[in-house]
Order: structure tokens, then sequence, then C-alpha cells
């Protein structure tokens, strides 16, 4: 399990070799023994086997590459929309515009999105996330007719690999863990080794080779304002309302 964990890298092109419902449903139920906030479950997945849908998909998540090959295409969303349903049986309301309850969705899905993950690669299946899907929310939202307090996080292609790509080095260890109290003085030097790692492999991995470190990226890529239009469509959909 360790191995497997370790070896995880994002798969861009699968060969032409379907997976079957049972085997999809068998990783689905895996996925579901993900931990979850009091149990909610605030979580849905959409697959996306209609060839027009899966073409626009592509499209509005500016994803064409990844969605041309992969035996499944999926879009995991954030649902509180189901235990609404759950709460009218008893005559109540729930909150779902509370900023808690959408931290709850969030991280609902994406332990369940990363549980599926592990069951897919343990069955020799690659994945890649596809962040592209909050490209376009609103309209993906209206592809996959996603009502109100339901919202497309991500999405995910999965299939057998067409090739493999070399993992890519972590923070060390060291960079991540703080005992006791929260260290930022000893990044500095952490940083700078990182940055050697990464660029020995961005120069030495078999494809899309450059010549940049981490912290390079890590600047162009936060530095900037990214995706503004989020918290408004959030809010349009019931969430983060106070």
């Amino acid at each position: 399990m360790l191995d497997l964990l370790r070896s995880h890298a994002s798969v861009r092109k699968y060969k032409d070799v379907p997976i079957s419902d049972e085997t999809f449903h068998e990783m689905l139920h895996a996925a579901q023994h993900a931990a979850s906030s009091n149990f909610v479950q605030a979580y849905s997945v959409i697959r996306v086997k209609d060839q027009v849908k899966r073409n626009k998909l592509a499209e509005l998540s500016k994803n064409l590459k990844q969605y041309d090959s992969a035996a499944l295409a999926l879009v995991f969303c954030a649902d509180l929309k189901r235990v609404e349903h759950a709460a009218a049986l008893y005559g109540k309301k729930i909150l779902a515009g509370a900023t808690e309850n959408f931290l709850v969705a969030a991280i609902d899905t994406a332990l369940f999105a990363q549980n599926f993950v592990v069951a897919a690669e343990s069955k020799g299946y690659g994945i890649c996330y596809i962040g592209g899907v909050r490209n376009n929310p609103g309209p993906i939202s209206d592809l996959l007719e996603l009502p109100d307090h339901v919202i497309p996080l991500f999405g995910m292609t999965v299939g057998v690999p067409e090739e493999a790509n070399e993992v890519k080095p972590r923070l060390p260890v060291e960079a991540i863990l703080h005992e006791d109290t929260y260290d930022e003085n000893k990044y500095a030097e952490i940083l700078k080794q990182y940055d050697s790692v990464m660029e020995e492999y961005y120069r030495k991995r078999s494809t899309n080779n450059k010549s940049n470190g981490w912290t390079d990226v890590m600047a162009a890529f936060l530095s900037e304002p990214r995706r503004t239009y989020m918290l408004d469509f959030l809010q349009s959909k019931g969430f983060l309302k106070h």
C-alpha cells in the first residue's frame, strides 16, 4: 500500500480499454468508506457517458486531450441536496449557506475522491484530477443539471495508462511537519534544497522538460488572481451565505 501511494503520477493519455460497470461500482463502493464529517456523506459523482455531453465537458473544462481517451469521465460534486431531502422528512431545513457546512461538503468530497483514486490505482488504472472543471462551473452545472446546493469541485479521468509519467519529488517531510509550534524559519534552507531537486527532475524527465524549480512556479501560480468568479458562483448555488 505504501509503495502504491508513493507511485502516484497523473495520467493524461489512456489505452482504448473500457472499465466495466461492475469494476466501476466496486471502486465507488470502496471510495464510500472514506471518513465523513458526522457521516453526512456530502458528495455525488456524475459519470458522463453521453458523447455530446462529454465533448462539451472537455471543452468547458479546457481539457480536450484529457477526456479524449479516458475510459471514465467523472465530475465530483459537493452535495448538500440529498441531506436537504433527509431533513425535509422531519420538517426541517438545513443551513446549506453556512460556511462550516460548505467546508464539510468540500472535505467529504475530496476524501471520497482520493479513496476512489487509491481504489482505481490498486487495480492498475491511472487517473488525473481535472481542476479545470472550475473554469466554467456555471455552464458545467447547467450541462449536468446540478440543482442548488450541488457544485462541481473537480473532474477526473480514469483508464489504463498509455504511458507512465515519472513521479514528482514531493517536499521533504521536514517541510510539512512541525512539532508543537509552527516553524517558518526552516523554510529558507528547505526551499532552496527542494528547488534543486525539482530543477533536476524537470531537466531529466522524459517529456515536457523545463528549467524551473518549485518556488518560482508557485510564485507565478499564486500571485495572480484566478477564478475570481468562484465566490459569486458558490453563493448563487446557495453556499457561503453566512
